[in-house]
């Protein structure tokens, strides 16, 4: 007999799970009840607000470094009915796969036939090139990484070819190597175009990694090339690697501040998309005037912050002003991304520093409940440019 799970069931009972084993509640189901009654309050809470989080995706983040661009919200003036929904698939997809059940933490074995698409040199140095920035092989070591890249087959595309479908179960994981593609979700019988991939990024991790429907649909609008991954492969080697990751980081990620107020499982899938880079001493970590393209907090270490104010005389027009640090816990470079305005001021490591980094789309997708908390800062922020400098032009007219 065949038994599929719920889309979503994982996760809420994830979710529950951690809860548990948290609070050690000596009455079960009276804590069942209370949590699942503030979950319910919540959900209500969003819905009679009519707030949306920005590219969501109800469940599968779409993963990308620098990934697409959000289309901007064009109000109730820009009705949905002269959107053209994308040309139906022309190919055959998987409807039903059942949910394997795959525990990282006891397959220890790897008994696994490997999977190997032969590549000719030239193929390997686009992929390799292709995968440098992908947050999700970031934590593989040589030996993983290299089984991933033999795995991985190319996928040429033609325009107004569908790569996944909404509904659909996860058979691949996708990097791109080059072309655009529209990410396109179908809600109440009407299809919008949340966002765009350009030449770079990934999609279609989560819906590996919990056995979840496709939340959204990927339309490429150019001709382009894709590398993907197959669902055994990827979940033999980066999800179990996700697991290791997860001990390591879940406690880190907990004790942030401004990441209490997030549910356990909303905080599971910033442990699963986030990755970790080490700067040395003095290392420029983001500039002034850069497009922002991702989110930082401080793991170990300590990073200052400095800006060069447009309100300085022109001698001192070129001199770098340090105006805060942060150190373990503490977070950097949301504020570009929650305005949508270049970086503000640069940040610089201050002995070798350990940051956690998390891409733009994630951010937008992930941290939605955060984003009062670091629109709060930014008030913050500005009454302090204004006590040293007497204007907080820096804000208001970012870069250079």
């Amino acid at each position: 007999m065949s038994i599929e799970i719920p889309p979503g069931l994982t996760e809420l009972l994830q979710g529950y799970t951690v809860e548990v084993l948290r609070h050690r509640p000596s009455d079960l189901l009276g804590f069942a009840a209370d949590y699942f009654a503030r979950l319910r309050d919540a959900r209500d809470r969003e819905a009679a607000g009519g707030g949306r989080r920005v590219v969501s995706f109800d469940g599968e983040p779409m993963q990308t470094e620098s990934n697409g661009d959000e289309e901007p919200d064009r109000g109730d003036e820009d009705s949905d009915s002269d959107f053209e929904p994308p040309v139906v698939n022309r190919y055959n997809r998987r409807v039903s796969v059942c949910a394997e059940a795959f525990n990282p933490d006891e397959e220890e074995e790897d008994t696994e036939q490997r999977v190997v698409h032969p590549k000719t040199d030239e193929q390997r140095c686009r992929l390799q090139e292709a995968c440098k920035d992908i947050l999700l092989f970031k934590n593989l070591d040589q030996e993983q990484l290299s089984q991933v890249l033999d795995a991985m087959f190319e996928r040429k595309v033609k325009p107004q070819e569908h790569v996944i479908d909404q509904g659909d179960d996860g058979d691949n994981f996708y990097v791109i190597e080059r072309g655009l593609y529209d990410i396109v979700v179908a809600k109440d019988n009407q299809s919008r175009c949340v966002g765009r991939y350009d030449n770079h990024g990934s999609f279609g991790e989560l819906a590996l990694m919990y056995n979840t429907p496709r939340a959204a649909t990927i339309v490429a609008t150019t001709e382009g090339a894709l590398w993907g991954l197959d669902r055994v492969t990827f979940r033999r080697i980066i999800l179990k690697n996700n697991a290791k990751k997860r001990k390591t980081y879940e406690l880190f990620i907990e004790s942030v501040p401004l990441l209490k107020s997030l549910e356990a499982s909303e905080r599971m899938k910033i442990v699963d998309v986030i990755g970790e880079k080490v700067y040395q001493d003095g290392e420029r970590i983001i500039s002034q005037g850069d497009k922002a393209d991702c989110f930082y907090i401080v793991e170990s270490g300590e990073v200052k912050i400095l800006i060069k104010s447009k309100t300085m005389t022109s001698k001192e027009a070129n001199q770098e002003v340090e105006i805060a640090q942060c150190h373990r816990g503490q977070y950097f470079g949301e504020l570009a991304l929650v305005t949508n305005k270049p970086r503000a001021a640069s940040a610089y490591a201050v002995g070798e520093v350990k940051c956690l980094v998390m891409d733009v789309q994630a951010f937008e997708r992930l941290l939605g409940p955060c984003m009062d908390i670091m629109k709060r800062n930014i008030t913050h922020y500005e009454e302090q440019l204004v006590a040293m400098f007497g204007s907080s032009m820096d804000l208001l007219d970012p870069g250079n």
